[in-house]
């Protein structure tokens, strides 16, 4: 079987399994989505630290660079709204990551997002 020119990995991630959203997940689950929002607007300019899945993906899209095409793409689906997400996009490239295509689904679920895309695979780190 023949790969098409065009063919790559599409990798999808969630915001939470990118980057470590502890704390922030923790204001949420205390004082609710008003405090959560209110908390990452505070917070926008703080670099998020790396989170679970983090390695992973900064090494498949490691390999675009050694590839003559670039045969990995990497969206970010997420629960948060827009606004919430300013803060994961800021940590993004602070990290270099290129990450261009993202969905914020503003809490509701992500994953119809998912085909859209033409995502292959999902990293989250919701069970």
């Amino acid at each position: 079987m023949t790969e098409s020119d065009d063919h790559k990995l599409v990798l999808a991630i969630s915001s939470r399994a990118l980057f470590d959203l502890r704390d922030s997940h923790a204001v949420y689950m205390a004082e609710g989505v008003e405090a959560y929002r209110k908390y990452q607007i505070e917070h926008e300019d703080e670099i998020l630290e790396r989170g679970d899945a983090f390695t992973l993906v900064e090494k498949l899209l490691n390999l675009n660079a050694s590839l003559s095409k670039a045969r990995v793409e990497v969206v970010l689906v997420s629960r948060n709204s827009a606004d919430t997400g300013l803060r994961v996009f800021n940590s993004i490239q602070h990290y270099g990551l290129d990450i261009a295509r993202a969905a914020f689904a503003g809490g509701r679920s992500p994953y119809p997002y998912l085909a859209a895309f033409g995502c292959h695979l999902f990293l989250s780190t919701h069970a």
